[in-house]
């Protein structure tokens, strides 16, 4: 097998998988990306040069011969559909069989079919590879990560909980100076009383990896309690908005007041209440009978007159609105519109963009009973007919952000998640969201690490994700043949958490535990002795010997993760 790794696709990803392959695994790689050039292609040319990047727009077999199949021991699709992505996956491993081949796709019930049917295949999703991240920044819970039989989460400052046994895992905290932030900093290499006599000052600059505790528990579900009247007049209110357009509803409720004060008027004349119903019920269908000028009148005067002018005259206007919706709403199937918000939603979370990561945040939530309201423009998004089939209610059409969100009650919404394709409308939203409800908790999609800093030190209550840089050491690690479990984030820094065996003849075997733990890039959290059925997390005897067959967790960072392969295995 070669040691070229290939990565096809010119989006976020495929430029952070490329980063990640050369700057730290330091391997060669070579990349195929579409004719349509975009800051993600130049980018990738850039780092490879373009004597190692081959353009082409259908990843045919010519494209894959000269961008080296034959000499590659693994090939990344992470770009275009599903549909796309396996048609080019089965024509690289027929063109070289054997290769490791890693696929990004969305519909992952469809990935563990197509893994079993290419040879040495990894499906992987990118948006459900992230999703967890934004959820919990916007839940404001911790983010963790389950490993041998435990749960690992990250906790800064006073946070720390000093009950357990945490690892100290980070250090020179500071939001404003985020590219600081020393991650397994030297001061992890130290004993275990060393390290837990610094952790007690629990200073806001230290970080440290411990259990999830069960009182870190998610608080779900809407957390306003309304009246009975007031859910009664809401639940009134979201059936005429889903009977109704909102052009219709102006005037059909101009109609009903204007009828209901003529009533009123006509019972307020000293008419039993059982003759003023029946008087309005004749004039709304146009039967009123006019008094003949010069003739007593047959009616309670002018006034009267008055009212039965202004019943029949929004009788007219109300029999052809109620025919219009009932024509509406039978003869264009709003059963499958998608449900619109609540006029009583409270305690909610706003997701806007309904693509690949927000349909998968959308369903998190959804399935956590976090009451939930998407935003999207393009009608024809995937997330739409995802929310249809969650009953999510979603804000659709191409309108003003401002707008929008005022549609999704983000005056009263807990949160926002702004997860679209683009920084600036992810940005906008953000910002517009704080100026409606200033207290909104706010988590943005930024790729740029430096527009993404900017963002922490102007901005309080606000957390930044970045799917592709949470991805993109899964889609590499699936490469070179090894599986990450799960990533943390320190920040806008990431920890990588594995599980590595220590395989025959490898550099660890024979070798002290203490001697994997190096400052920056690895630190041994647990080790199962072969034969032994439970992880042991003390960390106390770090100088014990690794044998062939131990299993470790690992904490690590990308750089660290990279060169872990020749010292395991």
């Amino acid at each position: 097998m070669g040691d070229l790794f290939i990565v096809v696709g010119g989006n976020a990803l495929a430029n952070r998988l490329t980063v990640e392959l050369t700057r730290q695994y330091g391997v060669r790689t070579a990349a195929i990306v579409p004719p349509q050039e975009t800051p993600y292609t130049v980018q990738i040319t850039k780092v490879l040069g373009a004597e190692n990047t081959v353009v082409d727009a259908r990843v045919s077999e010519e494209a894959l011969r000269r961008a080296g199949i034959g000499q590659a021991q693994a090939i990344a699709f992470v770009d275009g559909d599903d549909r796309t992505n396996i048609h080019a996956a089965m024509r690289a491993a027929a063109l070289r069989p054997g290769i490791r081949v890693v696929i990004r796709m969305f519909n992952q019930r469809l990935g563990a079919h197509i893994a079993q049917l290419v040879d040495n295949c990894t499906v992987l999703s990118a948006s459900a590879t992230a999703a967890p991240a934004f959820v919990n920044a916007a839940l404001q819970r911790p983010h963790s990560v389950s490993a041998g039989g435990r749960a690992l989460r990250v906790a800064v400052g006073q946070d720390i909980d000093m009950r357990q046994t945490p690892f100290l895992i980070a250090d020179a905290i500071d939001r404003d100076r985020q590219s600081d932030i020393e991650v397994l900093p030297v001061a992890a290499a130290r004993s275990r009383t060393q390290e837990w006599m610094l952790l007690q000052e629990r200073s806001p600059r230290h970080a440290a990896l411990q259990f999830l505790d069960a009182s870190d528990a998610i608080v779900a579900g809407n957390l306003y309690k309304a009246s009975p009247t007031a859910r009664l007049l809401w639940r009134a209110s979201d059936t005429l908005k889903y009977f109704t357009s909102a052009k219709l509803r102006t005037i059909l409720i101009a109609a009903v007041v204007t009828l209901l004060v003529s009533f009123a008027g006509i019972w307020l004349l000293a008419r039993p209440f059982a003759w003023a119903l029946y008087e309005t019920s004749l004039d709304v269908a146009g039967s009123a009978v006019p008094d003949v000028y010069g003739q007593h009148s047959a009616v309670g005067g002018d006034l009267q007159r008055l009212f039965q002018v202004a019943i029949t005259l929004s009788g007219i206007v109300l029999m052809p609105v109620v025919t219009a919706v009932f024509v509406e709403s039978t003869a264009t199937r709003r059963n499958v519109r998608t449900r619109q918000p609540s006029t009583g939603l409270r305690g909610h979370v706003v997701v806007v963009g309904l693509g690949n990561a927000g349909t998968r945040v959308t369903a998190l939530f959804r399935e956590l009973g976090v009451p939930v309201v998407g935003i999207e423009r393009d009608p024809e998004a995937r997330g739409i007919a995802a929310a249809r089939g969650l009953d999510v209610p979603a804000v659709v059409g191409d309108r003003p952000i401002e707008d929008a969100l005022r549609r999704a009650q983000i005056g009263r919404a807990r949160a926002v998640v702004a997860v679209t394709g683009d920084d600036v409308t992810n940005l906008e939203a953000a910002l517009e969201a704080r100026a409606i409800n200033p207290e909104v908790r706010v988590v943005v999609r930024l790729f740029d690490d430096d527009f993404a800093s900017h963002v922490y030190k102007e901005f309080g209550n606000t957390a930044s994700r970045s799917v592709s840089y949470l991805a993109a050491p899964a889609f590499a690690a699936a490469m070179m043949g090894r599986e990450v479990l799960g990533t943390l984030s320190v920040y806008r820094k990431v920890l990588l958490i594995a599980e590595v065996v220590v395989e025959t003849g490898s550099e660890s075997a024979g070798r002290a535990q203490r001697d994997l733990d190096e400052p920056g890039l690895t630190r041994v959290l647990a080790v199962k002795r072969a034969g032994s059925t439970a992880f042991d997390w003390s960390g106390a005897d770090r100088s014990r010997v690794l044998q062939e067959g131990d299993r470790l967790i690992l904490a690590a960072t990308r750089a660290g993760f990279g060169s872990l392969a020749g010292r395991v295995s």
